[in-house]
C-alpha cells in the first residue's frame, strides 16, 4: 500500500458488552479494507476495555479520566452497552450518556432506509418509500436526568421526571435539521406532543415555526407523535427528514428499524457538528447477551455505522460504497445471519461485505 496522502483518522474503539466486540470488529475490518484500497484514507485504532465487565471489576463503567483520553480522537466506534447484573441506568448513564453529554454530541442521526434485499414487514410498500433521516435531539429533553424522588419507601412516595428543553438546545437541533433538509432538497417533519405536554412541546412547536421562517424553501409538516407512529407504518413515504425530541426519537427510530429490515440493520451516529469533540458511531441493536460469543450477531448495523463515519469525515464516496456493498450481500442471500434467515457467522458477513467493497471501490 502506498503512503497515505492525509493524516490518519484516529478512532477509539469501545467494543463494550455482549455482541458489541463481535460486530464492531467487522466494522473495523471494513475500515481497514478501505485503507488498503485507497491511499488517501488512513486510520489508527485504539481499543478501550470499558463496559459492564469493566464495571463489575472496577466499580465504574469507564476510567475516571475516560473523556480526557477520548478527546484526542477523531471518532469513537462503540459496539454495545449493557449486560445482566449491571442495572440499565448505570450502564446507560455512566458510559453512553456520559460520552454523549460530555462531548456535546447533540445530534443523533438515525437513517431509516430500506436497503435493496432487506426484508420489510409492510405489505404493498415500495422500497423507495422507506427512506427517512431521523434527527433526534441527543443532549437534553426527557433524558436530561433532572427530577426528584421524594419520600422513598413511604406511602406518599413521589417521583418527578423533568424534561429539559432549553432555547439553545431546541433551536440548534431544529436548525441542524433544516440545514440537512435544505442540502438534500427534501421536506422536514417535526414530531411533538403539544396537546398533552403543554410546556415542553408547545415550546418545541414554537421554535420550529420560528426557525422555519428562515428556510422558506423547505417544505415542512408537523405531527403529534402518536399520529406519526401510525403514519410511519401506514404511509412511511410521507417522511423524508424528521426532527424530534430525545425520547420520541428513541422510540420512533426503533419502529423505523422494524420496518427497514430489523434491529440488525439499525445504525446511529452521535454527532458534535462543530467538531470540537469527537463524534460517536454505533449500531443501536443493544448487546444481545443471549447470543454473545456465538458469532450469530448481525454486523451490518455496525458496518452501516462505519459508513456514517466515512460520511462525517467527508468521504461520502466510501460511505455510499459501503452501503452498496451491504445491499449486494443482502440481495445475494448467501451470507446472512440467523436474524435474516441465514446461517452465516458474524465474521462471514463482514468478509462478504469486504469482498463486495473491493469490487465497488470508488
Amino acid at each position: 500500500m502506498t503512503e497515505p496522502t492525509t493524516q490518519p483518522f484516529k478512532i477509539a474503539v469501545i467494543g463494550g458488552d455482549g455482541v458489541g466486540p463481535e460486530v464492531v470488529a467487522e466494522g473495523v475490518k471494513v475500515l481497514e479494507k478501505i485503507q488498503a484500497l485507497d491511499s488517501s484514507v488512513a486510520f489508527t485504532f485504539e481499543a478501550f476495555p470499558w463496559g459492564c465487565e469493566y464495571y463489575l471489576r472496577e466499580g465504574k463503567m469507564m476510567a475516571d479520566d475516560g473523556l480526557e483520553q477520548l478527546k484526542a480522537f477523531d471518532a469513537i466506534f462503540l459496539g454495545a452497552v449493557g449486560y445482566p447484573g449491571v442495572p440499565d441506568h448505570i450502564s446507560l448513564w455512566d458510559l453512553l450518556l456520559k460520552i454523549r453529554k460530555g462531548f456535546d454530541q447533540y445530534v443523533n442521526l438515525r437513517p431509516v432506509k430500506l436497503l435493496k434485499g432487506a426484508p420489510c414487514p409492510l405489505k404493498g410498500v415500495e422500497r423507495e418509500a422507506v427512506n427517512m433521516t431521523v434527527i433526534r435531539e441527543n443532549s437534553e429533553g426527557e433524558y436530561a436526568g433532572a427530577g426528584d424522588w421524594l419520600f422513598k419507601g413511604q406511602p406518599e412516595e413521589v417521583v418527578l421526571q423533568t424534561g429539559v428543553f432549553s432555547r439553545k438546545g431546541t433551536e440548534r437541533i431544529i436548525r441542524h435539521a433544516f440545514e440537512v433538509a435544505r442540502k438534500e432538497g427534501r421536506s422536514l417533519t417535526s414530531i411533538s406532543k403539544a396537546n398533552a405536554l403543554n410546556y415542553s412541546m408547545v415550546f418545541w412547536d414554537q421554535v420550529f415555526q420560528e426557525v422555519a421562517r428562515e428556510y422558506p424553501e423547505v417544505v415542512t409538516y408537523s405531527y403529534l407523535v402518536d399520529a406519526a407512529a401510525m403514519f410511519m407504518v401506514r404511509d412511511p413515504g410521507r417522511f423524508e427528514v424528521v426532527v424530534t425530541s430525545n425520547l420520541f426519537g428513541d422510540i420512533l427510530t426503533d419502529l423505523g428499524a422494524a420496518i427497514a429490515g430489523g434491529m440488525g440493520l439499525a445504525a446511529g451516529a452521535n454527532l458534535n457538528p462543530e467538531r470540537k469533540y469527537p463524534s460517536m458511531f454505533e449500531p443501536i441493536h443493544g448487546s444481545a447477551p443471549d447470543i454473545a460469543g456465538q458469532q450469530k450477531s448481525n454486523p451490518l448495523a455496525a458496518i452501516w455505522s462505519a459508513s456514517q463515519m466515512m460520511d462525517f469525515f467527508g468521504r461520502e464516496d466510501w460511505g455510499a460504497a459501503i452501503l452498496e456493498a451491504m445491499e449486494a450481500v443482502l440481495q445475494e442471500e448467501q451470507a446472512l445471519t440467523p436474524d435474516l434467515g441465514g446461517t452465516a457467522t458474524t465474521s462471514d458477513v463482514g468478509d462478504a461485505v469486504i469482498a463486495k467493497l473491493e469490487a465497488l471501490a470508488p
